[in-house]
């Protein structure tokens, strides 16, 4: 197979569609490796920052992205009309939910819809966003094969494409971990399951070039679910953490040091960690793609479904104690002004999809407290599909500390110097046990 020569001596041009999280780290990967690589994305706001060499995402150092660029191994264009100048088109789009807790596959609907219009002959397409099983192969899979055969830039409406022999198609999920520092894109092995085996073969050998490993599987569908089970079971396990802190609290009981000592066991347990809601992209996401999808086989998953409850529970459980440390100085929320400490969902990154922080804001507000936010990675909120609010991060001054009624840590930052914080705050509510792990214990402090 031509394509297959091309990937192993590096002459493919690989096009990313989706310049985020995954699909940036990614094309830098390819390009780091040798490849011409054209990244595509709607943003237009995106494209003269990569062009520059510049990133906007904290955790992608700049000097990658501009070497590059400087090489001319990467270009950035919101021009899809390029998309048959390349031999690997890799689709790395949003997959949220819709107000319904429902996929909403607009973007990838429409990414498909694209690439069926420019699809040439001996093309590799490979799905990277999280979604139920089957969508490869049961919206992907018809567009293209029922698309217009473009061979030596000549268009035949008659002939169609046959995957496997005329096109390639495979489902790889990313399994990013923003600013992971045991863990890159390179070094994460990489799921690969192609529609047929020429489609895994050619796949497999498209991520050898840039993974430490690739592990094939015998669909898109294995591959698919594969990604679902991962984030799946971790949110199970943090929805069990969660609920046994409520119980604990009520005990009397530090589910920190319950956990810690649980810990010590050498097989048969792993920690998992409580805190004020999921955040990111995936296992606040991705177990509601199954629960979906199960119905069409008459399937209730109710194990998932309760994980889901308990975990978008816990910004409202976070409030409630809130309200409980004011009332011990005879306040309520209402009138109160409240600090969040960080608004990005994991610590030491500016990633603020699906954060709690946002959810938190919102149920402060509605209580009628006045809330301001601090977040070294996060100088202001911007719109999202949730929430559209107004704020900029404020400094963290004694005096500005000293202005709140309390003090809410909802991402435990490295950056945060926790015995200062202690010392100039009036009542602190931690979710993350934070201050206890960087040795700061005192009587305002509560956890929640």
């Amino acid at each position: 197979m031509e394509l297959l020569e091309k990937i192993k001596n590096k002459e493919a041009k690989i096009g990313i569609i989706g310049l985020g999280y995954v699909g940036l780290p990614l094309g830098l990967e390819f390009a780091n490796k040798g490849f011409d690589v054209i990244g595509f994305d709607v943003d237009n706001r995106k494209i003269p920052m990569l062009n520059e060499g510049k990133s906007y995402i904290k955790h992608i150092d700049s000097a990658r992205i501009k070497k590059a660029v400087d090489d001319k191994k990467f270009f950035a264009t919101t021009d899809f009309s390029k998309l048959p100048e390349v031999d690997a088109i890799i689709i790395c789009v949003p997959t949220p939910l819709n107000e319904h807790r429902e996929p909403d596959m607009s973007y990838v609907e429409s990414t498909a819809q694209m690439v069926s219009k420019y699809l040439r002959k001996g093309q590799i397409v490979s799905l990277e966003s999280t979604t139920y099983p089957g969508t490869t192969e049961e919206i992907l899979l018809p567009l293209f094969e029922s698309a217009p055969l473009i061979q030596n830039g000549t268009t035949n409406e008659k002939d169609k494409f046959k995957v496997g022999e005329d096109f390639y198609l495979s489902f790889s999920p990313e399994r990013e971990d923003p600013n992971n520092p045991n863990y890159s894109t390179a070094t994460i092995p990489k799921v690969v399951g192609g529609v047929t085996e020429n489609c895994n073969k050619i796949a497999v050998e498209l991520y050898n070039q840039v993974i430490v490993k690739t592990v094939p599987v015998s669909s898109p569908r294995v591959a698919e679910a594969t990604k679902l089970v991962e984030n799946i079971y971790r949110s199970v396990n943090i929805a069990l953490v969660n609920e046994l802190k409520m119980v604990f609290e009520r005990m009397d009981i530090d589910i920190w040091e319950v956990i810690n000592a649980a810990s010590t066991k050498p097989f048969g347990f792993k920690a998992f960690y409580p805190g004020p809601g999921l955040g990111g992209h995936c296992i606040p996401i991705d177990p509601f793609y199954l629960t979906w999808k199960a119905r069409e086989f008459e399937m209730d998953t109710r194990f998932i479904e309760l994980a889901g409850q308990i975990n978008t529970s816990m910004p409202h459980y976070v409030v409630d104690n809130v309200a409980r440390v004011l009332n011990t100085v005879k306040k309520s929320v209402n009138g109160s002004k409240v600090l969040i400490l960080g608004a990005s969902y994991k610590k030491d990154i500016d990633d603020m999809r699906e954060s709690p922080s946002l959810k938190l804001i919102e149920l402060l507000i509605e209580e009628g407290a006045e809330v301001e936010y601090n977040d070294p990675y996060v100088p202001s909120l911007f719109p999202m599909r949730k929430y559209d609010y107004d704020m900029k991060s404020v400094e963290l001054t004694a005096d500005k500390i000293k202005e709140y009624d309390l003090v809410l840590l909802s991402t435990d930052h490295s950056d945060y110097d926790y015995k200062f914080i202690e010392e100039n705050a009036r009542l602190i509510v931690d979710t993350r046990n934070a201050f206890e792990k960087n040795g700061v214990k005192s009587s305002k402090i509560f956890k929640a």
